[in-house]
Formats: structure tokens, C-alpha cells, sequence
């Protein structure tokens, strides 16, 4: 009866230090997207679904540039990277603040997107999270764009994790396009040897309450973000130092909206402006100003 014991306490050990040894490795993997890089995003339609014969697709889309990944926070079960981007010329760069993405161990509390501008909180079983990392990508203003759950995977020298979640429409498509109203994206974050890839498969829908999606169209995304030297990037790096305190109580705001666990509803704009412009405002910096800017774009 002992030796059983004691087989059991050995596998227990052996199974929790293996857990551990995987969890570093998803850890070191997700930080590399940490850094400099140069970035190049490729967008393109692949099947059409509808029957319409005067549907006119997207034309491909190519864009460029250089992006500073800011790590902001870290702690043993969460990993918080504030994306910027570097516009204009070295001597003159012109610092956009860009996407984040919040990865969270075992996570349970989701914000999920249905469609116009509505997010469903949903509980997960905690049973079914045991050891993936929850993906949340946020918009510029720190609003909630899409988030899914997967298990990193480390097998043949590779590193990635795959998640399909649904999304609002990209920003270099929702202001030409109406006949679809949200994007199931297939998502894969690969770390490479130059950096690191994220490969989408995703498919234009139509969504309607109580009926089924409709499929419009598939899309293939490549975005490649190759590591290049950090001094390329000291620009957006200085830039996040002097305002990293404003954007860290947008956060704050944020976390406190998501924290009542409930469905969100969120205005589009609120007197012709989206939140976005509102928060990137130099006039907007007090903590009041920042709360009550962000409550009045959510719809009660």
C-alpha cells in the first residue's frame, strides 16, 4: 500500500514539474514578440461564397512599417504587450499608439464578440483551461476587439498557438464595407528564427440574431514581424515612458468595466467622435476625465 503511495506522490511530482517546464516555454515564447520589429501585413480574398455576381471583393492588401512591442506587465499569470507604431521619417517619426494583447494563464471570464459593437461575457469551466493561455487583443483606445484560449505548442523545433474567435471588421475594412458585420478569424502566433508570424485564416460573415452565420467570403492574412535592432525603435520606446501613466488608468477604467462581468454594448461614436480620438487627446490626461470619456460610449 506505501509502495502505491508513493508511485502516485512520484507522478504527481513528475506531472506537476512537467507542467511547470511547459509553462516556462509558453512564457519565453510569448515574450518574444517583445521588441523591434519591421513589420509587413498582406491581406487577401480567396473563396467567394456568395452567389451574387456583382459582388465586388476587397482588393489585396499590403502595408508596411515599424512597430515597438512594449512589454507592460508581467506576472506569473499574465503577460500584457502595448504595440506601437513608427510613422514618418528617423529624423521626424510620428509615434501611433497601436493594438494590445493581454495573455492570460488558465483564464475563465471571456468577452466574446457577437456583432455590431456587442461583446457576450461568458464563464468558461476552469476544467476545460487547464493549461492554455487566453489571447485578448484590444483596440487602441484599450476597448475589446476579440479573445480565444489555446495551448501553446512546442513540437519539431516549432512554437505556436492557434485560437479561431470571432472579431469586428479590421480597420482597413469597416469603413468600406456593409455587406458583411463581423470576421471569424483564424488565428496562429508562431515564433520564428527572425521573429515571429501571424498567420490568419479568416472568413467574412454575416451575422443575423437567431439565424445561422452566412458565410461571405474567406480571407488569407500574413503579418510578418521580423526582430530588428531596439535602437530603431527608441522613438515609440521614449514615447510610451512619458505616457504610459495615462494609458496605464485607461487600463484601469477598462478592468473595472470588465470586472462586472457583464454583456458590453458599446456606442460607435458619441458626437460624431469615436472613443479612440477622444482618448488620444493631449487634454485628456486626469483620471476623472478618463472614466467618465469612457463610460459614455457604453450603452446601459
Amino acid at each position: 500500500m506505501r509502495k502505491k503511495i508513493l508511485n502516485i506522490l512520484i507522478l504527481l511530482i513528475i506531472s506537476t514539474l512537467g507542467a511547470q517546464t511547459k509553462k516556462k516555454k509558453d512564457i519565453k515564447s510569448i515574450k518574444e514578440m517583445c521588441g523591434c520589429f519591421e513589420v509587413r501585413f498582406d491581406f487577401a480574398e480567396t473563396f467567394i461564397k456568395t452567389d451574387d455576381e456583382d459582388y465586388e471583393g476587397s482588393k489585396n492588401y499590403s502595408s508596411g512599417g515599424l512597430e515597438w512591442a512594449q512589454l507592460v506587465e508581467e506576472d506569473k499569470n499574465k503577460i500584457s504587450i502595448q504595440h506601437i507604431l513608427i510613422a514618418g521619417s528617423k529624423e521626424r517619426p510620428y509615434i501611433i499608439k497601436h493594438w494590445r494583447q493581454d495573455w492570460l494563464y488558465q483564464n475563465i471570464d471571456f468577452y466574446v464578440y457577437d456583432h455590431d459593437n456587442k461583446w457576450s461575457f461568458v464563464k468558461k469551466d476552469i476544467k476545460d483551461m487547464k493549461g492554455q493561455w487566453t489571447q485578448k487583443v484590444f483596440q487602441v483606445d484599450d476597448s475589446p476587439r476579440y479573445e480565444g484560449s489555446g495551448s501553446w505548442v512546442h513540437v519539431d523545433g516549432k512554437s505556436y498557438w492557434e485560437n479561431t474567435s470571432s472579431a469586428p471588421l479590421p480597420r482597413r475594412e469597416y469603413s468600406k464595407r456593409i455587406d458583411y458585420n463581423v470576421t471569424l478569424r483564424g488565428n496562429r502566433q508562431e515564433i520564428t528564427p527572425s521573429g515571429w508570424v501571424h498567420n490568419q485564416d479568416n472568413k467574412k460573415i454575416i451575422r443575423v440574431k437567431g439565424e445561422k452565420d452566412k458565410i461571405l467570403a474567406h480571407e488569407k492574412g500574413y503579418n510578418n514581424y521580423v526582430k530588428v535592432d531596439d535602437s530603431r525603435c527608441e522613438s515609440a520606446a521614449n514615447w510610451w515612458d512619458k505616457n504610459k501613466t495615462k494609458w496605464e488608468n485607461v487600463r484601469m477604467k477598462w478592468a473595472e468595466v470588465y470586472g462586472r462581468k457583464k454583456n458590453l454594448n458599446l456606442k460607435k461614436t458619441v458626437n460624431n467622435n469615436p472613443l479612440y480620438m477622444v482618448l488620444f487627446s493631449e487634454d485628456i490626461n486626469q483620471i476623472d476625465e478618463i472614466n467618465s470619456s469612457i463610460e459614455s460610449y457604453i450603452n446601459y
